[in-house]
Parts: C-alpha cells; sequence; structure tokens
C-alpha cells in the first residue's frame, strides 16, 4: 500500500492541524467540541455588545450576576444550558434555535461520508 502523498504547504494552521488532528477522530471530536463552545460564548457577547449591555446590565435582565454572564462569553466555558441561553435570549428580545448539522468527515448512518458542515 502506497502513502498518498500530501501537498506541500507554509500554512502554519494547515501544519498544526496535519500534526496534531488530522487522521485522529477524538482529537477531532475534541476540536469540534471546542468550536461549538468558542461560537456560543462568542454569540453571546456580540448579541450583549450589540444591545449596549454591560454583563452586570445583561445579568440584572437575566436574573443571574455578571460573574455568570462572564463565565457564559468564556470559551473554555462548557456548561452551557438551554434554560438559561432561552433567559439571555428573551433578555435580548431573541429566540434561541437548535440546529444539528453533520460533523465534518463522519459516515452517516448508512456508512457514506457526509458533507462537511459549512
Amino acid at each position: 500500500m502506497t502513502k498518498k502523498k500530501i501537498k506541500p504547504t507554509s500554512d502554519a494552521v494547515e501544519i498544526l492541524h496535519r500534526r496534531l488532528v488530522a487522521g485522529k477522530p477524538d482529537k477531532m471530536a475534541e476540536l469540534e467540541q471546542i468550536r461549538a463552545d468558542e461560537a456560543v460564548a462568542r454569540k453571546i457577547h456580540d448579541l450583549r455588545v450589540q444591545a449596549g449591555l454591560s454583563q452586570r446590565a445583561l445579568a440584572k435582565l437575566v436574573g443571574t450576576t455578571a460573574s455568570v454572564i462572564c463565565r457564559l462569553e468564556d470559551a473554555d466555558y462548557e456548561g452551557h444550558s438551554l434554560a438559561m441561553l432561552n433567559r439571555i435570549a428573551a433578555a435580548l428580545h431573541r429566540r434561541v434555535e437548535i440546529r444539528f448539522v453533520p460533523l465534518r468527515n463522519a459516515k452517516s448512518s448508512d456508512g457514506r461520508a457526509s458533507r462537511s458542515a459549512a
């Protein structure tokens, strides 16, 4: 069996991806979880800033403390609850939508590779 030749690159992100994640399903799953946590944190932060609210002001509207809002806006935080997200959405006159999208390079239930989520 011959090895597939990898196209040379000088892209640092691509090099790190190849060395640390590519071909390692456990690392890929961990990376996807990190990306999801970061996306939630960034969305909460962006919506709060767009509304012109401080963390303390949003916390008051939601009925919690500024430290909770600070934690929710931290990309490393993994404790997002749907109930808290709904409270934040209501305070910002929004609603939460949940989508289930295929994982990158995941096999579907019929064994075919799924398309990459954009």
